[in-house]
């Protein structure tokens, strides 16, 4: 039997563990200030805050369960608004507070993709 290299070693002592949120789902709320298309021109703040609230009242936030976080642009201004769920790395684009409730029933609550919302693969910047 063959010692493990300096590599090897190294990859063991980083392996992955269990995730300390099941799921996390980031909400672009970038503002672009030259005019450009970005999620903060439709109310993504007020989207994120509906689910934060949504996720808590629902028993699904903290380790082990569910985080809801802002972020800033996530490169998919197109599709706009957006917010993307991990591990999953499923792409959402929704319109109003009803969209967001459907994405935590289906996906954050039980793990079930909400097909309708997914952003189209193709919509980029």
């Amino acid at each position: 039997m063959t010692s493990p290299t300096p590599s090897e070693a190294a990859v063991a002592t980083v392996a992955p563990t269990a995730s300390y949120f099941q799921r996390h789902i980031f909400f672009c709320i970038n503002e672009r200030q030259n005019g450009e298309a970005c999620c903060a021109q439709h109310d993504a703040l007020a989207a994120f805050e509906h689910c934060k609230v949504q996720v808590k009242a629902a028993g699904l936030a903290g380790p082990g369960a569910v985080r809801v976080n802002k972020a800033g642009c996530l490169d998919r201004c197109a599709a706009g608004p957006v917010a993307v769920v991990y591990p999953e790395a499923v792409w959402y684009s929704y319109v109003d507070s009803s969209d967001i409730d459907e994405i935590i029933e289906s996906h954050l609550k039980k793990g079930q993709i909400v097909e309708r919302l997914l952003t189209p693969p193709n919509l980029g910047r």
